[in-house]
C-alpha cells in the first residue's frame, strides 16, 4: 500500500509492507544517491513482516519530486519529522531507520521523535578518504538502542573504524556501501543479504 504524506519539506511517499499481526513498525529511508529500490531495503521489506514487523519504506520529498541531489540535512530532518505521525499512528513502537544519509537522519531525530530504536544501514561514518571528518557523534547520540549494519569494505567507514560501545554492529563481509559483493568474494550476494535480514530479525526480537 502506498501512502502520500505532506511535510514541511514537500510531499513524501510511504510504501507499506505490513505484517499480519505486527508488534513493531520499522521505518526505512533511502540514501542521498538512490531510492527505496536499494537491495538492503527491499530485502528487509520482504523478510521482516513474517516476523511481526511492518516495514514502511519512506521516499523523502526531494526524491518524490524527481530531484537528483539531496538537500541539506535540516531539510532531510524536516521531511522525516513530517512523515512520523503516519508511522506513529499505527499505535505501535516505531524503529527509525535508513541507509547512508537516511541513517544519519534517523540518528539525529530519534530521541526527539520518540523512536523505540534506530537501525543504521551503511552508516557514513566519514566521507571516503577523510576519516578525520567523523560523524560518530550522530551515531553515539541516538539515546535509544541502535543497530549498525556495515559492509566490511565500505569506503564511508569500515567496521573496525567505528568507536566502541553505544550500539551493536553487524558486519557484512566484503560488502561495499551498497552491500554489493565482488565476484571474487568468499560469500555470495544472496548470503550477504541473509546476514543483513537475519541480523535485523534477531535484533528486533530483542526489542519486544
Amino acid at each position: 500500500m502506498i501512502e502520500i504524506v505532506e511535510t514541511d519539506a514537500g510531499t513524501a511517499r510511504i510504501t507499506w509492507h505490513r505484517a499480519t499481526n505486527p508488534r513493531l513498525v520499522l521505518a526505512l529511508s533511502h540514501g542521498a544517491g538512490g531510492g527505496i529500490e536499494a537491495r538492503d531495503l527491499q530485502a528487509l521489506a520482504g523478510a521482516l513482516p513474517r516476523h511481526g514487523v511492518s516495514v514502511a519504506l519512506v521516499e523523502q520529498p526531494w526524491r518524490v519530486a524527481g530531484k537528483k541531489v539531496a538537500p541539506a540535512p535540516k531539510t532531510l530532518d524536516a521531511g522525516w519529522r513530517g512523515i512520523w505521525p503516519a508511522l506513529a499512528g499505527m499505535e505501535l513502537p516505531v524503529i527509525s531507520g535508513g541507509r547512508s544519509a537516511g541513517a544519519r537522519v534517523a540518528c539525529r531525530t530519534a530521541t526527539e521523535l520518540g523512536a523505540r530504536a534506530v537501525l543504521a544501514l551503511s552508516f557514513p561514518l566519514h566521507p571516503p578518504g577523510k576519516p578525520e571528518k567523523s560523524r560518530a557523534q550522530e551515531l553515539l547520540g541516538t539515546g535509544v538502542p541502535t543497530l549498525v549494519v556495515q559492509g566490511g569494505n565500505d569506503p564511508f567507514g569500515k567496521p573496525a573504524e567505528f568507536p566502541e560501545g553505544g550500539f551493536r554492529l553487524v558486519e557484512v563481509p566484503a560488502a561495499d556501501h551498497g552491500f554489493a559483493i565482488p565476484q571474487r568474494a568468499e560469500i555470495s550476494q544472496e548470503r550477504a543479504l541473509a546476514i543483513i535480514t537475519d541480523g535485523v530479525v534477531e535484533w528486533t526480537a530483542s526489542l519486544g
